[in-house]
């Protein structure tokens, strides 16, 4: 019933040769057009704590900051690092403080984490402030203003004032001078 026939076995496997895994470097194209980007339009910059800035930053991307800015900084969106330290104007969509800032502070959506240290004013559009965080300075909050209705026009008559009677406003200094 049962046929016992041997089958032949399968070669065995050649041994591959043992490739360490790549290291994980960055990936840097000194002759790339586009800036690496962090899946939106912006491109990502970041420094880091060893770094001191004097001067000012400007640009349209997204910035990390670790390091220590003597200068304004104005881009799109911030996030100033724990170790971060801000010693100027800051300008941006979107800011997030988590380390230390000493100026003005402008933007529509703010928010100074615990670890925040902020001495200046803050002008927004939203302001969200953690327990812990500590703000010297004054918030300003920008409001919309819509357009009022035109409401139509109309002249009222000139009031005619008559000067030959007392009015209420006037007194008697002869009565006055009783109260010495």
């Amino acid at each position: 019933m049962f046929n016992k026939t041997s089958k032949p076995t399968p070669p065995a496997p050649k041994p591959q040769p043992v490739v360490a895994p790549p290291l994980e470097t960055p990936n840097v194209n000194l002759n790339r057009s586009k800036p690496v980007t962090t899946g939106g339009a912006r491109p990502l910059s970041s420094f880091g704590g060893g770094l001191l800035i004097e001067g000012n930053i400007t640009g349209t991307g997204d910035l990390h900051l670790d390091g220590t800015v003597r200068g304004d900084v104005k881009v799109a969106h911030l996030v100033v690092g724990e170790s971060g330290n801000i010693e100027g104007k800051v300008e941006a969509e979107t800011i997030e403080v988590r380390g230390r800032v000493v100026g003005s502070i402008t933007g529509k959506q703010i928010k100074l984490q615990a670890t925040a240290y902020v001495e200046g004013d803050i002008t927004h559009d939203q302001l969200a402030i953690d327990v812990g965080a500590f703000f010297q300075g004054r918030c300003l909050q920008n409001r919309r203003v819509e357009p009022a209705a035109v409401a139509p026009t109309v002249s009222a008559p000139a009031a005619q004032a008559d000067y030959g009677t007392p009015s209420l406003g006037s007194y008697d200094m002869n009565a006055l001078s009783d109260l010495k």
